[in-house]
């Protein structure tokens, strides 16, 4: 299977609350490719469902790297640092999607202003 086959049959399992099946098929996706946002924010969501937090951390943390302007992914570590009881870092986090969401709000205003 290739990484996209292997990210959609991870997304069915993760919809089949099939948690240990979808983090398998998502990982397999992210080893063919380390660069596989989409992947790597479904790996990051299994695990916290799965309660695995250090584990949707670490791979939320990658989207971060992969993604730093996706207010989603700062979300996701946010989530799963206050789940861990970290609030520090999940403020700091969180600050971040939020400050993303102002930016982009700001930049859709200035698009639909007219000349």
């Amino acid at each position: 299977m290739n990484k996209d086959e292997l990210y959609q049959q991870g997304m069915e399992a993760f919809a089949a609350d099939q948690y240990d099946k979808a983090i398998e098929l998502l990982k397999q996706a992210t080893m063919e490719d380390p660069n596989f946002s989409d992947a790597f924010q479904a790996l990051a969501m299994a695990y916290y469902h799965k309660g695995n937090l250090d584990l949707s951390i670490q791979a939320a943390r990658r989207l971060t790297e992969l993604q730093p302007e996706n207010i989603l992914a700062w979300t996701s570590l946010s989530m799963a640092y206050q789940q861990r009881g970290m609030i520090a870092e999940a403020e700091v986090a969180g600050g971040k999607a939020k400050e993303l969401g102002l930016k982009e709000t700001f930049q859709l205003k200035s698009k639909t202003k007219g000349p």
